[in-house]
């Protein structure tokens, strides 16, 4: 009853991995999806950009067809760790999440994996910022790290006031848990969630508990 008085469940705009898709996304978060049923809904899209095939597997052992990233460290190459001179890519990626949010919303906050969290913490900073291009309320964070990329120092330079969960995977071989752990330090009160596994997102009991807790917090339409 509750749920009709409220009227929809909240919304996610939902952003994979380097070298993934929308279409992995929705299979990887099977377990996540009906873990959320009723409260929250997540919509996937495509980043803009085709990643090389010979670039090395890095969110995404199996590859994709054909697989995607948000931004690059050097031509056509991502490596979270890198401090990248001269980033290619983003710019287009921040024009795609907000014509996502415009044109397939509304949405209430926003779910990263592992690039697609950095480019959601970066999305985070700017609507902080009050940047009107992105109307969402929070984010959930999920093997996050912040860019080491000098021209992206900005994004970082302020405490950043949105509500957001962190899901750090002790056992995270791709983006370990200290880089995902610095990234939740530059919100203002971020909301941490440790689990023993490693890169993936994880839904078993203990973190579903945890996600609709933090998700508890929200109501749907509440940016609109």
């Amino acid at each position: 009853a509750a749920m009709a008085a409220e009227g929809r469940p909240l919304r996610l705009l939902a952003l994979h991995g380097y070298r993934q898709s929308a279409r992995r996304l929705r299979q990887r978060t099977g377990a996540l999806r009906k873990a959320l049923r009723g409260r929250a809904e997540l919509l996937a899209i495509d980043a803009p950009h085709a990643v090389p095939a010979a670039a090395a597997a890095q969110d995404d052992p199996d590859g994709d067809d054909p697989p995607r990233g948000w931004w690059f460290s050097g031509p056509g190459t991502f490596e979270a760790g890198e401090a990248a001179a001269v980033p290619e890519g983003l710019e287009e990626s921040l024009s795609a999440v907000a014509a996502a949010l415009a044109e397939q919303g509304p949405f209430d906050g926003l779910l990263g994996f592992s690039q697609g969290a950095a480019l959601a913490a970066m999305v985070c900073a700017l609507r902080a910022r009050g940047d009107p291009r992105f109307p969402v309320a929070f984010a959930v964070l999920v093997a996050g790290f912040a860019s080491r990329a000098p021209a992206h120092g900005h994004f970082y330079r302020h405490p950043i006031a949105l509500p957001t969960l962190h899901v750090v995977g002790d056992t995270d071989a791709v983006i370990a848990a200290p880089l995902s752990m610095e990234l939740a330090r530059c919100f203002v009160e971020p909301a941490v969630l440790a689990h023993p596994g490693g890169h993936f997102i994880p839904a078993a009991a203990a973190q579903k508990k945890a996600y609709l807790e933090f998700l508890g917090r929200f109501r749907p339409g509440q940016e609109q």
